[in-house]
């Protein structure tokens, strides 16, 4: 006999409290690293509350430096696919995924802000290091440009308007690469999966076009860091010279 969520009941009951709370929370973090591919069936299961979750994923990616792992491009590209099969509403679906998108920077925004300089400087667990440290050389390098590219780069886009309050950003100046970069990012992917998403060799082969995408977006801003990096060494070997 099996339960609901495909455990076993006899299973199930000899599981500890402790362990079937691990069990569940595993199952609903993979069913959130997969919404992609979930969404048809919590659509069918639970309705119009599934705008609900997307505008959470959305807000908890890009308003929470522990969350860079939530999927983003593919769940607005996929969104989209069923928006184009009258599924989910196009109009509705933007405006709550752009409204989550702006707050979430924002929300990250003023947390760097109220941490300041000593994220660099205190060894925090539940931030990234690395990918802290990595963001911020693409901040210094592109500035305020950063908001709006970062959408595209998966980490990056999650700790860029952290990177921002830490910088101390003024908020205007912030707030408007935000708004630009949501609206962008949001409507870009949801009309490009409305568009293109039922296309059968498409839908078959997401993954690597999202790969791909990535790579294309993050290529030249990756070679600009390389020769500014060459450069920077070419000089400090001059002025040894």
């Amino acid at each position: 006999m099996q339960a609901k969520n495909g455990c076993p009941c006899i299973i199930r009951s000899f599981l500890r409290p402790s362990d079937a709370f691990i069990m569940e929370l595993t199952q609903l973090l993979g069913l959130i690293l997969h919404i992609d591919k979930a969404l048809g069936m919590l659509l069918e299961q639970y309705g119009a509350l599934v705008y609900v979750l997307l505008f959470a994923i959305v807000f908890a990616e890009t308003g929470l430096v522990v969350f860079p792992f939530l999927p983003g491009d593919t769940l607005l590209f996929v969104a989209g696919a069923f928006c184009a099969n009258g599924l989910m509403n196009a109009p509705l679906l933007m405006l709550l995924l752009i409204v989550a998108a702006v707050t979430g920077n924002t929300v990250n925004y003023f947390i760097g802000r109220a941490l300041g300089q000593r994220v660099f400087t205190h060894d925090y667990r539940w931030i990234d290091r690395h990918a802290l440290e990595k963001t911020h050389a693409f901040f210094e390098l592109h500035g305020g440009k950063t908001i709006v590219l970062a959408r595209w780069l998966p980490v990056i886009r999650t700790f860029a308007p952290f990177v921002a309050g830490v910088s101390e950003m003024g908020l205007t100046r912030f707030q408007i690469f935000n708004v630009v970069g949501a609206l962008l990012w949001v409507i870009g992917l949801v009309m490009a999966g409305y568009f293109f998403g039922n296309i059968p060799i498409i839908r078959d082969h997401l993954n690597t076009i999202v790969l791909i995408g990535i790579a294309a977006a993050a290529g030249p801003v990756a070679l600009a860091a390389i020769i500014r990096f060459v450069r920077k060494r070419m000089r400090g070997a001059q002025a040894e010279h």
